[in-house]
């Protein structure tokens, strides 16, 4: 490759990969520092190379720390500093001049005039534009890995501030289970547990997502993304419902079953707004396009109330509930329905009280109505003083 093909080629890296352009020039350095020093170098040298990026040249050279002479004889075949059993007046093992890491004064002033002992002289090595094959894998090699991990601290600087936010994304490809979806300068991971069930993507396919978490570690996806957190519901009423957005209605609780239903508690902050039907929207429009973004889960919008028995009452909807008991030793509620209501309380399998319960806090028995309301706590009550 020439060298002007070279210095493009860095650049069009940079510009894919989001890469700075001064990480690329460490990658390249280091890429042929490796390869120089697997063809022509020698045990214990220190090698860097520096790219020059206007000309596209590459220069190799020795690095030396200036030392002084400790060895007992010229030539004494050196001693690793691990390896010393000599030791200082502090008890430290003694510092063994290496000639594959050391310089003299003397000779260090050959390369810079100033020199002074614990300085880092660097010594430029013969030019050889032919690596050879290995020489050239191991450049490889740490070019890919050197790129990977640019690529991740770069994504990292990305989006370390966006961790819990939902954003647009494209699925680029689907592994297995697991899902790549494409979110702008990165490709996060839709691992099986976080989909939705039943839900199925597509190459191209556009979707929100939640950022569940940013990572740095290399053996861990850079970005975690999800489709079934109750935080990407909460997300998505902020982006369609300007009244959440600017805090004059209030998200009060979320109980999901992702890819089913959810029920999301809600009240206003300001008089004389109606804050469910701030969610619903005209016609429904809003509460639509976030069922749509859920892939037609369906959505129950309830008032929130500090009274719990109004609470509990609005959470088990669309059934009607007769009358409820508390016990608030054991924040456990019973809820009174009329036969026709009993089915759609409990809901199927049991979805409807199981959300109810999530999203008020309260363990809920659901009873049908009896022929008088006494009668029937007297059967649900056992044990139980239960509180009108």
């Amino acid at each position: 490759m020439e060298q002007k093909q070279f210095a493009m080629a860095i650049n069009q890296i940079c510009e894919e990969k989001g890469i700075p352009k001064e990480k690329a020039m460490e990658i390249v350095e280091a890429a042929v520092a490796a390869a120089y020093k697997k063809d022509y170098g020698e045990k214990g040298q220190v090698i860097e190379a520096k790219f020059d990026e206007d000309t596209g040249d590459v220069k190799a050279y020795q690095v030396k720390t200036v030392a002084e002479m400790t060895n007992d004889e010229e030539g004494e075949e050196y001693v690793e500093e691990e390896e010393a059993e000599e030791t200082d007046e502090e008890g430290e093992p003694k510092k063994k001049f290496n000639p594959e890491k050391n310089i003299t004064l003397e000779d260090a002033a050959e390369f810079s005039k100033g020199a002074k002992l614990g300085d880092e002289i660097r010594i430029e090595l013969p030019p050889h534009s032919d690596f050879g094959r290995i020489a050239a894998q191991t450049a490889k090699q740490v070019m890919i890995q050197k790129i990977r991990e640019a690529e991740k601290e770069a994504v990292f600087e990305e989006f370390k501030d966006k961790e819990g936010e939902v954003v647009n994304g494209t699925v680029q490809r689907v592994e297995g289970r697991n899902v790549l979806v494409d979110v702008g300068k990165a490709v996060g991971i839709l691992y099986p547990a976080e989909q939705i069930s039943g839900e199925r993507y597509q190459v191209g396919q556009r979707l929100k997502v939640y950022i569940a978490k940013v990572s740095q570690e290399t053996k861990e996806a850079n970005l975690v993304l999800s489709r079934i957190s109750e935080e990407i519901v909460k997300k998505l009423f902020e982006l369609e419902v300007p009244e959440i957005y600017a805090g004059t209605v209030e998200i009060k609780g979320v109980a999901r079953e992702a890819g089913s239903r959810s029920k999301v508690s809600v009240a206003s902050n300001e008089e004389g707004i109606d804050p469910v039907g701030s969610c619903v929207g005209q016609r429904g429009a809003r509460i639509q396009t976030i069922i749509n973004e859920l892939g037609g889960e369906k959505i129950d919008i309830i008032e929130w109330s500090e009274d719990a028995k109004k609470y509990i009452q609005h959470a088990l909807s669309p059934a009607k509930v007769t009358s409820i008991i508390l016990d608030e030793e054991k924040k456990v509620a019973t809820a009174f329905v009329a036969e026709d209501q009993l089915s759609l309380a409990i809901g199927k399998n049991g979805q409807n009280v199981r959300l109810a319960t999530k999203l008020s806090g309260w363990k809920i028995d659901v009873v049908e109505k009896k022929k008088s309301e006494e009668e029937a706590v007297e059967e649900v009550k056992e044990d139980t003083d239960f509180e009108a």
